[in-house]
């Protein structure tokens, strides 16, 4: 998810617009990062299943210690694992070759530079990010942790197959409409 702050993060809150003067929304004002530390993610997109965990720094050791957890939490009976990875310098890391030789189920696939919108996590991120932070005021680096934690457990307790693309509304069904096609042909 990147660096995560101990400080306040907007959220939503309903004003009364019918009110004489009307209301404004307001945030009161956060000086200043008072801790700060980093999430590491995994999703598998097909189950909806996903894993954090938050790190102080964002070094190769920690990413390999990360991977060892996801590697844990996957079953046995798997015979591949592909990770598709960004182009991050920590995800070049000779501790990542060791760790691929220790691990030979595992494969990791580079998205092209510039490409972030192929990646499936980034979208999972910002929900992760509104489930966890949106809306509230962090004092420490533990309440992060354990907001992100939380907000964990309950993705994985509603968790459904990641669809990547926009978000859903719901709409009427569309009447079938059939479409006949008219093909000309000129000779010359």
């Amino acid at each position: 998810m990147g660096p995560v702050s101990a400080k306040s993060y907007p959220g939503q809150e309903a004003i009364q617009v019918n009110a004489r003067p009307a209301q404004r929304a307001k945030q009161e004002i956060d000086y200043g990062r008072r801790a700060f530390g980093y999430v590491y993610g995994a999703l598998w997109e097909t189950t909806g299943s996903c894993w954090t965990q938050c790190y102080p720094s964002r070094c190769a050791v920690h990413f390999v210690d990360f991977l060892c957890y996801v590697d844990s939490q996957i079953p046995e009976d798997k015979e591949r694992i592909s990770a598709i990875m960004d182009n991050l310098e920590m995800h070049h890391c000779r501790d990542l070759l060791l760790f691929m030789i220790h691990h030979p189920r595992w494969e990791f696939v580079y998205q092209p530079t510039y490409a972030a919108y192929l990646n499936l996590i980034e979208p999972w991120w910002k929900v992760l990010r509104s489930l966890a932070l949106k809306g509230r005021r962090f004092q420490t680096w533990k309440e992060i942790t354990e907001a992100v934690e939380v907000a964990t457990s309950y993705w994985n307790a509603h968790k459904h197959p990641f669809v990547w693309g926009r978000r859903r509304r719901h709409q009427p069904p569309r009447c079938s409409q059939k479409f006949s096609f008219q093909v000309k042909v000129l000779r010359i």
